[in-house]
């Protein structure tokens, strides 16, 4: 993995080749009330690409909330070596006249994880519809990765427990075809701890239960990321899938970093409320430094990235591990 000479340079003239992008690729699900669209992104060449399913957020942002955001991570990640596949959720904004009078709606908690297992189902049909990427994925090597709603449904992923208000039934949506992740500003404990203003909309949350989210992941925390609408115990809420899950985990505690991080959802979002390309940059290489280690550990990736970023008096962040 190339060395940093500084974040900026590593933003904004990544060493890496060029990526390609195509969207949408559409994928026909047997009771999915609409066809399951994605983006594909890669770089050009290489092979034995291991695979990312990157799962959005649930803001307001009628094209970031979708397929078509988070492109400052997909880009990255697809430039370090990741086949990076963004499904467009039907919770997604842009959707909402289709599908907000179907069940689930408005958040889709449980059609979302189906979405990610129904793109792993569903490989070799991507492959063919890419043809450039023919030949070239490693389907033994699947990470799932989400922010803040989509974080949740990384959390299910991975092994987090939750019971559905509506039915009482618990809920269990492990994949063991995914054997990485990465949660961002994620969901924490349930309970009386989950006692914001938003908590009646959402009470899904109330059960979380993320002892059993056994998968290894790296969980990526804002230190300012004080989310009063779901709970008032502050940021810390957003580390509790490292702090509650078992290991192994590593927890990645972004400094000064708000819930968007800087802006992951898109550069110039009138969301993000603390942007800083840097701040993107770091959490988009420590991210695929650190899955890049876990696919092969004979990649010192994670490591040098941890030197260069979370070490020092210009770290920014820190991190742990279990």
């Amino acid at each position: 993995m190339a060395e940093w000479t500084s974040v900026a340079d590593t933003h904004l003239n990544p060493s890496a080749p060029p990526v390609m992008s195509v969207s949408p690729v559409t994928l026909a699900v047997p009771g999915r009330p609409l066809d399951l669209e994605v983006r594909v992104s890669a770089p050009v060449t290489g092979t034995d690409l291991p695979v990312i399913l990157l799962s959005h957020g649930h803001g307001a942002a009628y094209g970031l909330s979708s397929s078509d955001g988070y492109l400052p991570l997909a880009k990255v990640w697809a430039a370090r070596g990741f086949v990076v596949i963004q499904p467009n959720h039907l919770s997604a904004p842009r959707l909402g006249r289709q599908v907000g009078d179907k069940p689930g709606a408005p958040y889709f908690w449980r059609s979302r994880t189906q979405d990610m297992s129904a793109i792993i189902d569903r490989l070799a049909e991507i492959e063919q519809a890419v043809p450039q990427l023919a030949g070239r994925v490693d389907r033994s090597k699947i990470a799932v990765a989400g922010h803040s709603l989509g974080a949740f449904t990384a959390e299910l992923l991975l092994g987090a427990k939750v019971t559905d208000p509506d039915t009482g039934e618990e809920v269990n949506a492990l994949d063991a075809r995914i054997t990485q992740g990465v949660v961002l500003c994620g969901i924490g404990r349930g309970g009386d701890t989950f006692n914001g203003f938003m908590a009646e909309y959402m009470p899904v949350f109330r059960t979380t239960d993320l002892t059993t989210m056994t998968t290894p992941a790296l969980v990526v925390a804002g230190d300012k990321d004080d989310s009063r609408h779901w709970t008032t115990m502050g940021p810390d809420w957003h580390a509790d899938p490292y702090h509650l899950a078992p290991g192994p985990k590593a927890l990645l505690t972004v400094f000064d970093g708000e819930h968007l991080l800087g802006g992951i959802q898109g550069f110039d979002s009138t969301e993000t409320t603390d942007e800083s390309p840097d701040r993107v940059a770091v959490v988009a290489e420590l991210a695929a430094a650190y899955l890049r280690t876990a696919f092969n550990p004979a990649d010192d990736a994670w490591q040098t990235a941890r030197d260069a970023l979370t070490t020092g008096p210009d770290a920014y962040g820190r991190v742990e591990s279990k």
